[in-house]
């Protein structure tokens, strides 16, 4: 149980509401002004009556680059496509993405690993002695203009970081980022650089305190396990939590939502960066979890309701029919549209679009769901309750 001093020193305090039980009461707040105390009543998703369209980051020039990526071949337009079938793009605010500048990815990487990157891109040289020191190779092959591909990625998820700095939106979409597990001088795990960051640090100028919720199948290199709750000044601003083989829909969301409901009372957070890759989805040759885009979605609607500026990021998700099923039902969570279950004749859906998603397979491996949380005023009251949360809600297999 949270105590009041756990509560960040925050203004607002969290009674619960008398007569009812904290599971009856759920998320629901009683705030103090002076001597009254006044409920207040959570407030509804953002697919409802949001007054500012969301961003919909997009434009064809770099819908191709995203496709270039050898591993997710033409994803990019698959997304869109379907996105676009269904109209969607026409309720969003669509913004052109920039590409990223040197000094902006060096926020987060190193001069020796950009540079490398660009040099062996430039030449198309796979087989560079220094290529294996940065990760290069095997995953992430060295191929011709793959560091314009980086810049393409990193520079779209700042374009969508800085809308929401500038009021634009308190929604701002990204589909084509998420590349979670490059580090600061090396590739990893198909990603070259690591938008995800870079997103958070463009945010830090104007939001405080930042919520990253990473809902991908794998957990993000150098974020650890279970037992990993951060380092130094970040010491107790991180939580992973196991998740069990062929978990599904409804034991998927009580995890998430349990973990969010306690995160967001001990961090209070003014922004959130969510990534939803969609290697979760059963089908996806992961294999692992027998999750729907349904499932997912709730975890959506869920952060959603915080009604904070967040940051919606893809990711993982190598089924590529269904990646865009999903990141489409998602978009139209953010909307608050329910999409027919037929899915519209458009460009791409021949032999690709046609089949249901929902169906589970049989899983492998173990990962994880995570949320960490980023703040440039760390605060000591933080620390009890997040290494209290990561105990009571962890479950493994």
């Amino acid at each position: 149980m949270l105590t009041r001093e756990h509560r960040c020193g925050r203004s607002e305090e969290q009674e619960p509401e008398p007569g009812l039980s904290p599971k009856k009461a759920g998320s629901r707040r009683w705030l103090r002004n002076g001597c009254n105390w006044k409920m207040e009543e959570p407030e509804e998703p953002a697919d409802s009556g949001q007054s500012l369209p969301p961003v919909y980051i997009y434009s064809p020039e770099y819908v191709s680059m995203c496709d270039s990526l050898a591993k997710v071949p033409k994803r990019a337009s698959m997304v869109h496509s379907l996105i676009e079938a269904y109209a969607l793009h026409k309720q969003m605010r669509i913004v052109k993405p920039k590409v990223a500048s040197m000094e902006e990815m060096a926020t987060f990487h190193t001069d020796a690993y950009l540079q490398h990157l660009q040099k062996v891109s430039q030449e198309g040289d796979d087989d560079h002695p220094d290529s294996v020191e940065y990760g290069l190779g095997y995953d992430c092959p060295a191929t011709e203009g793959i560091f314009d591909y980086a810049a393409a990625v990193g520079g779209a998820t700042i374009t969508a970081a800085q809308c929401l700095i500038d009021g634009t939106c308190k929604v701002a979409i990204n589909w084509s980022g998420g590349w979670h597990h490059a580090k600061k001088d090396e590739a990893s795990g198909f990603c070259y650089l690591n938008d995800a960051v870079l997103g958070i640090l463009r945010l830090r100028r104007k939001f405080d305190r930042i919520l990253y919720v990473d809902l991908d199948l794998h957990h993000g290199d150098g974020t650890g396990d279970v037992s990993d709750v951060g380092l130094g000044k970040g010491r107790y601003y991180s939580v992973n939590v196991p998740i069990q083989d062929g978990i599904q829909d409804e034991k998927y969301y009580h995890i998430c939502e349990s973990v969010l409901k306690e995160v967001y009372i001990a961090f209070n957070p003014k922004a959130v960066v969510l990534q939803l890759g969609a290697d979760t989805i059963a089908g996806d040759p992961m294999c692992s979890f027998n999750m729907t885009p349904v499932g997912i979605g709730k975890c959506l609607k869920y952060i959603l309701q915080w009604q904070l500026a967040t940051l919606i990021l893809g990711g993982g998700g190598y089924n590529l029919a269904n990646t865009a099923r999903c990141w489409t039902y998602l978009t139209g969570v953010i909307l608050g549209k329910t999409l027919s279950s037929e899915i519209p004749d458009h460009e791409l859906s021949q032999n690709r679009l046609t089949e249901s998603c929902l169906s589970p397979v049989t899983v492998l491996i173990i990962p994880y769901v995570k949320v960490y949380p980023f703040s440039s005023h760390p605060s000591p009251h933080l620390a009890g309750s997040m290494s209290s949360q990561i105990k009571m809600c962890s479950c493994r297999a």
